[in-house]
């Protein structure tokens, strides 16, 4: 087994002015229809929401990038929750060595963090 970790952090401000200066051109470009959706019903703690989900994309990537030789875009990472509120992570594509993937997600008033942590077979 090989574990491999990716982790980021990104400042709110910054995700809500490019949300507020490029609208849809930026959400559709970064997000899922199913993360824009989750986001916009967090109310008040949508740009948290868009932050947290920008982290993860971000920290995804750190986790899995050894793995992967190919084009990809931000929406082929996909971050959702289940029913009890647990994130989790639906990959658009197939990596034959991964086991597991696992996401934590958190964020206070100016920052939002996501540690993903990638378990693979070894070789």
């Amino acid at each position: 087994m090989k574990l491999l970790n990716g982790t980021d952090i990104v400042e709110i401000s910054r995700i809500k002015s490019d949300i507020e200066s490029n609208g849809d051109r930026f959400l559709n470009r970064i997000y899922t229809p199913k993360e824009i959706q989750y986001c916009e019903s967090r109310g008040l703690q949508k740009y948290q929401s868009y932050a947290a989900r920008f982290a993860a994309k971000e920290a995804i990537y750190k986790a899995i990038s050894d793995y992967i030789n190919f084009e990809y875009s931000w929406k082929d990472f996909e971050v959702l929750n289940d029913t009890r509120g647990k994130p989790y992570i639906n990959l658009n594509f197939k990596i034959k060595e991964l086991e597991s993937i696992e996401i934590s997600l958190s964020h206070c008033k100016e920052y939002a963090v996501a540690n993903v942590v990638a378990i693979y077979k070894e070789n």
